[in-house]
């Protein structure tokens, strides 16, 4: 089974997918392949952090902000996330999705997710810079000199690209979706009992 996750490292709702994706995969049988696949919300936005997500917010929602950071804080908790968006700053991703494909090669790509999702969304860290990036890969596992010469080049930028393309193509639209074995897009931020049900037989209930 191959199961193709559109997710960036901006999104909350990535973090509380993947970690119930993992919650749903626990007692799966082994032969399972997860496939990252980059999807960046601001391909526009700049690597140097500006204001948070909770203030970006109040200028997409307006009065109908707090509760949803309330509400995206207190589904995080009930996953064991935090979620600061006081903290967390958007940037651009493009690096972050480049590595994440270098990680993929050497089969570290959901450690690193795992780091970069901790790193935007509970510490605030700047995952547009290449120092934050590289100590990032470290630590999931890379090596330090290929992960900089990657950061420092353009290597894997056409496979981010192509990313792109194929959740156009796909009918993705927005994240965390998940594709599974070649089926129609479903929403990645399910309960755990659906995502069973849906890896198992292919059905997803209508609930939430």
């Amino acid at each position: 089974m191959k199961i193709e996750m559109y997710a960036d490292v901006l999104c909350p709702w990535c973090y509380i997918g993947k970690r119930r994706l993992t919650a749903a995969l626990d007692r799966r049988h082994e032969g399972v392949e997860v496939v990252w696949r980059a999807y960046e919300l601001a391909p526009e936005a700049s690597r140097t952090p500006g204001p948070t997500a909770a203030e970006a917010m109040a200028e997409w929602r307006g009065d109908q902000a707090p509760a949803r950071i309330a509400l995206i804080r207190s589904v995080g908790e009930a996953e064991g996330l935090d979620l600061n968006l006081h903290l967390a700053r958007p940037v651009n991703t493009f690096d972050a999705h480049r590595l994440t494909k270098l990680a993929a090669d050497r089969g570290r790509a959901d450690q690193l997710m795992e780091l970069l999702l901790r790193a935007y969304h509970t510490e605030g860290r700047n995952v547009a810079d290449a120092e934050v990036l590289q100590g990032l890969g470290e630590l999931a596992g890379l090596d330090g000199d290929e992960a900089r010469a990657v950061l420092e080049g353009d290597a894997y930028a056409g496979d981010v690209r192509a990313d792109r393309r194929r959740a156009a193509e796909r009918g993705v639209t927005g994240v965390p979706s998940l594709v599974i074995d070649d089926r129609p897009p479903v929403p990645g931020v399910r309960p755990v009992a659906d995502l069973r049900r849906l890896l198992d037989d292919g059905s997803l209930s209508s609930g939430r």
